[in-house]
């Protein structure tokens, strides 16, 4: 079988970004049971309710959904548990002194394969308040906007 190349996503959590400001992002693998890689490997995950946390030195992601494996029997895994997540020493130390700092956490952006691994990449956030996320729409909106009369004025121009 021809090993795999490339990047493959299988989920993303787009709701993260519009949350929170992602100060700084990791790239992580992920301990995982046969029967997680499988299901995974149909499409199926959910990183909505996830969160990471450094336990004892050690990065564990909590709260991932990756469904049961539907071919799987009773070694199937239980679809919430738990997972380590495989990072550097120094990167995990880096985390422990900046998660000392109130209001910040860590949050798991997308999930896929690279090089046929699984891999989760997690971000180190801040929680946006209300008024921060309606400044962030309207300003999407302004730059939508601006861009849609530029492209109608080239439009003219040509005629």
């Amino acid at each position: 079988m021809a090993k795999e190349t490339g990047r493959k996503l299988i989920a993303q959590h787009k709701k993260a970004r519009h949350d929170y400001h992602i100060l700084d992002t990791y790239e992580c693998g992920l301990v995982l049971t046969g029967t997680e890689v499988k299901s995974l490997r149909q499409g199926r995950a959910s990183l909505v309710d996830g969160f990471a946390q450094i336990v004892d030195g050690e990065a564990w992601l909590y709260n991932v959904h990756i469904p049961e494996y539907a071919q799987g029997t009773w070694t199937n895994h239980s679809a919430r548990r738990k997972r380590k997540l495989l990072m550097h020493r120094s990167e995990i130390d880096k985390l422990t002194g900046k998660l000392q700092e109130t209001g910040l956490t860590l949050v798991p952006l997308s999930l896929y394969f690279k090089e046929g691994r699984a891999k989760v990449e997690i971000g180190l956030a801040r929680g946006k308040k209300e008024y921060d996320k309606r400044q962030a729409l309207r300003e999407r909106q302004d730059r939508r906007e601006a861009e849609r009369a530029v492209s109608a004025a080239r439009r003219r121009q040509r005629r």
